[in-house]
């Protein structure tokens, strides 16, 4: 390859799988696509596992998943999209971590590899072959990528953290309501 090399090519293929998996996840919590939800029935999933409200949830997760994965796939503002993907797979992984690392029994497996392939691509960048590149990297500066990675850690902290609590106390009224019937 004459302009580009292997590390290009990589990063190429790294990005159209990583980004187009992200997309067809977003498409389906937004518009019930590829036998989604939508954004009723992902709201109402979103609730069920305590990320409150629903509906909003619904949308973030799947903002952060199509734009970030069509972004990733462009290689276009990569520190940005590799961060929100990131982000959004940190909140699938926590749902799913009660069941192990291993996605065969419902465990954190694939969320884990997303995640972590979107924050690999926002910090190596997208390569020559990428919209950033064409463009001049103006939106894949050096210091965006510190900025993108923890303004997202630190939303998805909080998030994560709100819905461990919402959790605990759907539990703690539970207990409340299992002694109050065992008193009677």
């Amino acid at each position: 390859m004459s302009c580009y090399d292997r590390r290009d090519l990589g990063l190429l293929l790294l990005r159209l799988g990583t980004g187009g998996v992200l997309a067809a996840h977003g498409a389906q919590k937004l518009f019930g696509w590829f036998g989604g939800g939508g954004l009723e029935g992902t709201g109402q999933f979103m609730e069920s596992v305590g990320y409150a409200p629903g509906r909003v949830s619904a949308t973030a997760a799947g903002l952060a998943e199509t734009g970030g994965g069509t972004l990733l796939a462009l290689g276009l503002a990569t520190p940005a999209a590799g961060a929100a993907a990131a982000g959004a797979m940190a909140g699938a992984a926590a749902v799913h971590l009660p069941s192990g690392f291993f996605a065969q029994g419902g465990g954190y497996e694939y969320a884990a590899s997303l995640g972590l392939a979107a924050a690999g691509l926002a910090i190596a960048g997208p390569g020559r072959l990428s919209l950033d590149h064409a463009l001049g990297h103006v939106f894949d500066r050096g210091w965006m990528v510190p900025v993108a990675l923890g303004v997202t850690a630190a939303g998805t902290a909080a998030v994560i953290g709100a819905r461990g609590c919402r959790l605990r106390a759907r539990t703690e009224g539970k207990q409340e309501a299992l002694f109050e019937e065992f008193e009677e």
